[in-house]
């Protein structure tokens, strides 16, 4: 059992419209996270943060301009917006990434060009945070990146592989996040 205190953060990733059901780039039972990622909300985390796709009209990653994705959460749309049945009022930081028009951010703390930082790491420094809890949509890709960069900016990284879905079965993701030194942990593990 891993006991929560404020020294540790919960970063919930990309619960927005557009991964959810429905959505323009769902993740198959997306919307099964939410419920179990509102009760580790309630848990004694230091910062609760949550990211957005926040991508401008055009952006590299839609396939209309060569990228791997149909156009989605585009930045200020009903898409791009969190989801409806996700408590906010825990969120300390809601941290939109991918919103340069040239680089995707599949990460919440680099982009993907691997040179641009968000203001994430200072943040959760600042808040003296030692310990990531990283939750969210979808695994085999913002989620596992959030979780790799976390521990590359020296924070404890823990994936919560119930509070995920992801595109592709997840043992490829846990693989790849295991191998990296990233703990991976289940909602009844935390207390």
């Amino acid at each position: 059992m891993l006991t929560i205190s404020s020294a540790d953060a919960l970063l919930v990733v990309d619960v927005q419209n557009d991964f959810l059901p429905g959505g323009a780039l769902a993740v198959p039972d997306g919307d099964a996270v939410i419920p179990i990622i509102n009760r580790l909300m309630r848990l004694p985390f230091g910062a609760i943060v949550a990211t957005q796709d926040w991508h401008p009209a055009g952006h590299c990653s839609f396939r209309e301009q060569g990228g791997p994705w149909p156009e989605h959460c585009l930045t200020d749309t009903q898409g791009a917006a969190l989801a409806d049945a996700l408590d906010r009022a825990p969120l300390a930081l809601e941290l939109r990434k991918g919103r340069t028009q040239a680089v995707d951010s599949y990460s919440a703390f680099v982009e993907n060009d691997r040179l641009t930082h968000t203001i994430l790491a200072d943040w959760l420094s600042e808040r003296a945070i030692k310990r990531v809890f990283v939750t969210g949509l979808a695994l085999d890709y913002c989620v596992t990146a959030t979780a790799m960069d976390a521990r590359r900016a020296g924070f404890e990284s823990l994936i919560v592989v119930d509070a995920c879905r992801g595109i592709a079965p997840e043992a490829e993701a846990i693989a790849q996040a295991t191998a990296a030194g990233i703990r991976i942990v289940k909602e009844q593990d935390l207390s």
